[in-house]
């Protein structure tokens, strides 16, 4: 398999790596790696590499992203960077060749899978908000161990002030804010989504997923929870896990529908 590093911006941390197979045939589906760590400086791209090359394994490409995070050296991270940065580094996609723009997954672990579903939701944010205009659609999220509804997470002090931290609205965070950042007030996303958590995950609580999931199908959307017995929260990111079954189950059947 091949790696390349890609700017999607003039900023260090605006880039990611795209890795395909070394003979691709044709233009390729893709998944966008999104890592968590709280949106903090201290946690990179680093983390999901596995994860990059056990899906390059199935025939698929990786888009492997960085982003500013928060914190002394994030790079200026935060609301609306962050959120910024995602969105480019998704429509960065549309220049990319060998890649089908129209078969596009994101794939987020824990903070990361907050930003994933936000990805697969930009259509539904208002006019002028950060990240509205979309010039590549997402056809589906897979969200592991995610931090998928902002208020919930700041009310219960998941991550600690990591959401306060990202937003810098104040504690709780203020409801305008949320109502364009957290997936959860998004609904429904118009999109397949996949809610793949352990159940001994001590880092963010299974219940969030399943809770979401249940939201996002009340609102109409095609959504699974899919409860993963003995399994914490890094092993979602260890293809060698049993965890990456289902998650290389979920993608299959989003490029496949």
């Amino acid at each position: 398999m091949r790696r390349t590093r890609i700017p999607y911006g003039p900023r260090r941390s605006q880039a990611g790596d795209l890795w395909v197979p070394t003979q691709p045939t044709g233009d390729l589906p893709l998944v966008v790696l999104i890592h968590g760590g709280f949106w903090r400086a201290q946690f990179t791209k680093a983390l999901m590499a596995r994860l990059a090359r056990a899906v390059v394994d199935q025939g698929w490409a990786a888009w492997n992203i960085e982003y500013r995070r928060i914190g002394p050296l994030g790079g200026g991270g935060g609301w609306p960077q962050t959120f910024e940065d995602i969105a480019d580094a998704v429509d960065h996609v549309a220049t990319m060749s060998g890649i089908d723009a129209g078969r596009v997954v994101t794939c987020g672990h824990s903070a990361g899978g907050t930003l994933a579903l936000w990805a697969a939701g930009r259509h539904r944010l208002p006019d002028g908000s950060p990240g509205s205009s979309v010039k590549v659609v997402v056809r589906g999220a897979v969200a592991l161990a995610a931090v998928c509804d902002l208020a919930a997470a700041a009310a219960s002090s998941v991550g600690g002030d990591a959401v306060a931290r990202l937003l810098g609205s104040g504690s709780p965070p203020g409801p305008d804010r949320l109502a364009v950042t957290s997936p959860a007030a998004l609904l429904p996303l118009g999109v397949p989504q996949t809610l793949i958590h352990g159940l001994e995950d001590t880092v963010v609580p299974p219940s969030m997923s399943e809770t979401y999931a249940e939201l996002a199908k009340a609102a109409g959307d095609e959504a699974r929870y899919v409860p993963l017995s003995g399994v914490g929260h890094r092993e979602l990111i260890d293809p060698r896990s049993p965890a990456w079954d289902a998650i290389s189950t979920s993608l299959e059947h989003v490029f496949s529908s």
